[in-house]
């Protein structure tokens, strides 16, 4: 009985780091409000873009940003003369996910429905969207965004 009970303790110690070492499922407090920051960033972006608010949305993103969809690759300066000959009359997000793989990088993906002409032909539909944000100097910034859409 003795050796039984010695093994077992043995056992609980060899042990013990590993199950103090899981991730906790819970979310905390500061990671709810992160992702709420990244949603209202991305919303803000594309208000900005509704709006033809060329110099606020450049405001949200990386000099640096990438833009890839069916027609090809845009540069920030791209998105900004596209958005000229856009009409964005609404949108709404549904299936919003954010992630941090990093604490400085979010990554969010959301299908957006949206109504909306661009070059005299219409775009309206749904799409499976994703955007990637980065923290520098503490500000947030959008560097990469993508959108397909759906069949």
């Amino acid at each position: 009985m003795k050796k039984q009970f010695i093994l077992c303790c043995i056992t609980l110690i060899a042990i013990a780091p590993i199950c103090f070492g899981q991730a906790s499922p819970a979310k905390s407090g500061k990671s709810a409000s992160n992702e709420s920051a990244i949603s209202d960033l991305e919303k803000s972006a594309w208000e900005a873009y509704k709006n033809k608010q060329a110099d606020a949305f450049k405001a949200l993103l990386s000099k640096d940003y990438c833009g890839v969809y069916a027609d090809g690759v845009k540069t920030l300066d791209a998105e900004v003369a596209d958005m000229a000959k856009t009409d964005l009359r609404d949108y709404s997000f549904a299936d919003v996910k954010v992630t941090f793989p990093h604490a400085k990088v979010a990554v969010i993906t959301y299908k957006a429905t949206q109504h909306a002409t661009s070059g005299g032909q219409d775009v309206s539909g749904t799409y499976n969207s994703g955007s990637v944000w980065i923290k520098g100097g503490g500000k947030w910034v959008g560097v990469f965004h993508t959108e397909t859409k759906t069949q």
